[in-house]
């Protein structure tokens, strides 16, 4: 750090100009933290956190933090290991958070790779709440500085903040996954309407071609896939969206691909919800693969052709960057904006 003396002569204590980042884990995904860490060559910061038997969440720092800048890597989302909910890591982002400011942190910074309630970004029927902006009030409501976040369900969902938000994509990643695999005549496929452009941007990066289907859905988790517009005979068909969460959909898509002419099918997701029947639904599917990020913990018994590659590389460097005031979006060469 460099230090400047004072010019009053009445000071006493020199001014420090420096900054110190700190990393600390909430219960969501504690692993892809650490791991986090591990790439910004730093130790976890120490914080006490749990629920009491009443079903409150409990938050204490065991250390100070004071003027640092205070990075909180909290998705939001169940851990089967650490036996929290959706709602309570909600909670207890906001508590640490919260906590942070009261311990005069100098900035502090909720990494939420996942979004909760991201799907309810509008009324798709009357008397419904707009529940991701009341996720996103709520996080202004305790002064959080700014956000992190991957991949939104929707690209709108930033509207909803008036403090910083740092958008970023594990489309590239997946990307380079299926680069590297080497597959032959392989067609990206749009599972709907709505993720063309999305999948537009995958294919283009991999050099493949593109299909999409139509999908309907008469019912909250309930979709009925249309037909496939686009050419999938006799090709590897990989199909791209953002979240996979009851599978139902996929499970469907993966069948009317192979039905209408596919050899293989893949899948490729950012968030796997995973919720429900997923997994069942997934074992009993003709996948060959199911690559998904760390974005949201797998929960145990999970089938052996789901693959998992970590955002953790992304995360630390857009962390680097915001901790020294530079470019997000140099880190993914100007193309995090995929929606």
């Amino acid at each position: 750090m460099d230090v400047v003396e004072p010019r009053s002569a009445s000071g006493s204590v020199p001014i420090i100009t420096g900054k110190k980042l700190m990393l600390f884990a909430g219960r969501g995904n504690p692993v892809l933290a650490a791991e986090i860490a591990r790439k910004l060559r730093i130790e976890l910061g120490h914080v006490t956190l749990k629920t009491f038997s009443a079903g409150e969440v409990y938050c204490r720092y065991e250390e100070s933090i004071r003027g640092a800048d205070v990075f909180i890597v909290q998705p939001m989302c169940g851990n089967e290991q650490t036996g929290i909910s959706t709602n309570d890591a909600i909670m207890e982002l906001m508590l640490m958070v919260d906590a942070a400011h009261g311990a005069s942190a100098n900035r502090v910074i909720a990494v939420s790779p996942w979004f909760g309630y991201s799907r309810q970004d509008k009324k798709s029927a009357t008397r419904e709440p707009i529940s991701a902006r009341i996720i996103a009030g709520m996080l202004e409501l305790v002064k959080t500085s700014r956000i992190l976040t991957v991949d939104l369900h929707a690209g709108q969902v930033q509207g909803f903040f008036h403090d910083p938000i740092d958008h970023m994509t594990a489309l590239f990643l997946l990307a380079d996954y299926f680069r590297r695999l080497e597959l032959d005549d392989l067609v990206v496929v749009s599972p709907d309407v709505g993720r063309v452009k999305l999948n537009h941007k995958f294919a283009e990066s991999i050099g493949a071609d593109l299909a999409l289907m139509t999908k309907e859905r008469p019912a909250q988790q309930v979709a009925k896939v249309g037909q496939i517009i686009g050419d999938v005979r006799g090709k590897t068909a990989l199909i791209v969206n953002d979240i996979i969460d009851t599978a139902g959909t996929l499970c469907a898509a993966g069948q009317a691909v192979l039905d209408a002419g596919a050899a293989r099918v893949y899948a490729a997701c950012t968030h796997p919800v995973l919720s429900g029947p997923a997994f069942e639904r997934l074992a009993n599917a003709s996948f060959e693969q199911i690559v998904v990020t760390d974005t949201i913990p797998l929960r145990s018994g999970a089938p052996e052709n789901i693959v998992v590659v970590s955002c953790a590389d992304i995360l630390a460097d857009t962390i680097r960057e915001v901790f020294t005031d530079g470019s997000v979006s140099a880190v993914f060469g100007g193309e995090n904006q995929v929606f």
